[in-house]
């Protein structure tokens, strides 16, 4: 039998077995532990060593240049004229970096690149690879410099490849062309307006300027800019019948490879987004609405035209007081009077006078096809500003509206879309007839004799066997709300005046006097005068439209592809 302290023995001998038990497994987990905690330790540094060759890696040949073609997320189509001529081109190019953290032998990496590229500033280089911090050295480097820095084998060196628009012509298309920013999205012209058709189509997009005839016009107006020290001025080169753009310009432009900023207002693209009050311009739009509506003909007489009216306390005046009372519509048009036309927009009445500007395309916002378009200024009609609007006064628009509205008076009336992009022509295309027949029968052969005659005021535009027809208009330029001395000087040719085919809009914002210019009239006289004897656009605007036409003329003659 087992006794009290039997049964203490045995349990007393129990616990001190379990206890030296587990005991001897704690021994076991500390080593175990210590193991596993070398191992972890051993695997962190493989992993820092592994991640480090691998970043290494690609940083030598993830910037390297690529060989496939550009992602075609960053594609975008080149842009041609009507004759095929590269305005802007898609390219690849390398930009080269330097990461200082990758350069072995920082000396012989300078000296190495001194012979690369001669031309740069290795003192500020020098500084930068110390800095260590990634920087570029150059970009669009060239295939021959590529080769070179291949050749070095230097994997501080990164090159990236990527897709830069090249513009060839530079400044000649820029208003038109316009910019794209650092990402390939069109910001401006028709690079914005047109930006996902050009990510998107594989040909070329055509456009209907022609390079060689935007050069030519650009140039006189770069030429006139200077003799009469405008503040700009801008060009329209039109085909009246399908409303394609041949040229347009506006002065001062800019080069679209410098990839600038444009913020100031003086590169305003004044062909489209100028709004302007264009003068006696709009007299041939008070006429034709007069002939539309069937309330005048071009021999209806004006008897006993005062010198000057008035209207709500202030007086229209003609601006030459020799122009006779007596005139026929032909006459006040030819001579430009400012009484005969407020004459005939009273006769036409408010509600049609406005009908027409609305139908031409004067008054309203013009769709096109880029964004910098202005909008014609809105205004309250009444008696006073019918008078003055039939005169140019008062109302405004922009030199493309000026374009189309003088193509539909002269083309048979019908209506046309300014554009700058080809598109085929369907023949069975029905033309939209928005003018009477005989609008621009009788509206022509006005235009014609306000070039062709002594009592005209554009003969400095007379350039032989182009039949060139028109009209001038002289604006005063209003600050703060009242006329200034400051003025727009316009002219818009229509030729050959026979069977129109090209409008020429030329615009020259505050030009001035030239005392040492010399003037050669065109009535075969051979007479010359020294000095702009007035500030109008006969004596500006017109001439510098007959240089361009003289210059134009051959092309536009023999070498243009007409679209009918």
């Amino acid at each position: 039998m087992m006794g009290k302290n039997s049964f203490d023995r045995i349990e007393i001998e129990n616990y001190e077995s379990e206890f030296l038990y587990k005991k001897d497994k704690s021994n076991l987990n500390i080593t175990f532990n210590r193991i596993a905690f070398i191992f972890f330790i051993f695997l962190i540094i493989c992993t820092i060593y592994s991640t480090r060759i691998l970043y290494l890696g690609s940083l030598n040949t993830g910037r390297e240049v690529i060989t496939n073609y550009p992602l075609k997320a960053n594609y975008r189509a080149d842009i041609i004229d009507i004759n095929g001529n590269f305005l802007v081109k898609s390219v690849r190019t390398v930009d080269i970096g330097i990461n200082p953290n990758l350069v072995i032998d920082k000396k012989k990496l300078l000296i190495n690149l001194k012979l690369i590229f001669p031309k740069k500033d290795f003192n500020q280089i020098k500084n930068k690879i110390y800095e260590k911090k990634f920087f570029y050295l150059k970009k669009k480097i060239t295939q021959e410099q590529y080769e070179k820095l291949r050749l070095l084998g230097e994997k501080s060196i990164i090159l990236e490849e990527k897709l830069t628009r090249v513009y060839p012509q530079e400044n000649l298309f820029s208003h038109i062309i316009g910019q794209i920013d650092n990402d390939n999205n069109g910001i401006s012209g028709i690079e914005k307006f047109y930006d996902f058709e050009l990510k998107t189509r594989k040909d070329p997009l055509e456009l209907t300027v022609n390079t060689d005839i935007q050069f030519l016009v650009r140039e006189e107006l770069l030429k006139f800019q200077e003799i009469f020290k405008s503040k700009g001025s801008a060009a329209i080169l039109m085909n009246v019948n399908n409303g394609h753009i041949i040229s347009m310009v506006s002065l001062p432009d800019f080069n679209l490879n410098r990839r600038e900023e444009i913020k100031d207002k003086k590169f305003i693209n004044r062909a489209t987004k100028g709004v302007y009050e264009l003068g006696s311009v709009f007299k041939t739009f008070t006429v034709a609405a007069g002939i539309n509506e069937r309330e005048i003909e071009p021999n209806t007489s004006f008897e006993d035209l005062p010198k000057s009216i008035s209207c709500a306390g202030r007086s229209i005046r003609e601006y030459d007081n020799e122009i006779p009372s007596d005139l026929t519509v032909e006459e006040i048009l030819i001579r430009s009077g400012n009484i005969g036309s407020v004459r005939i927009a009273q006769k036409v009445g408010i509600e049609k006078f406005k009908s027409f500007l609305e139908k031409i395309g004067i008054l309203n916002k013009i769709e096109f096809d880029i964004e910098e378009v202005g909008q014609p200024i809105p205004f309250r009609w009444g008696k006073c500003k019918l008078a003055t609007s039939s005169f140019g006064h008062g109302i405004t628009t922009t030199p493309l509206q000026l374009a189309k509205g003088y193509s539909i008076i002269t083309n048979g009336g019908y209506d046309i879309k300014p554009t700058l992009i080809k598109k085929k022509i369907s023949k069975d295309i029905i033309k939209n007839k928005i003018l009477r027949d005989d609008v621009s029968n009788k509206i022509n052969p006005i235009l014609r004799k306000v070039v062709s005659t002594k009592e005209g005021t554009a003969g400095f535009a007379n350039i032989e066997g182009y039949q060139v027809g028109g009209k001038t208009g002289t604006a005063q330029k209003t600050t703060g709300g009242e006329y200034s001395k400051n003025k727009v000087n316009t002219f818009v040719a229509i030729f050959p005046t026979s069977k129109p085919k090209y409008v020429f809009v030329v615009l020259l914002d505050e030009p001035k006097l030239n005392k040492e210019y010399i003037y050669h009239y065109k009535d075969g006289s051979g007479w010359k005068y020294k000095g702009t004897a007035y500030n109008t656009a006969g004596w500006t605007s017109v001439e510098v439209a007959g240089k361009i036409i003289e210059k134009i003329g051959p092309i536009l003659a023999t070498k243009y592809i007409e679209v009918k």
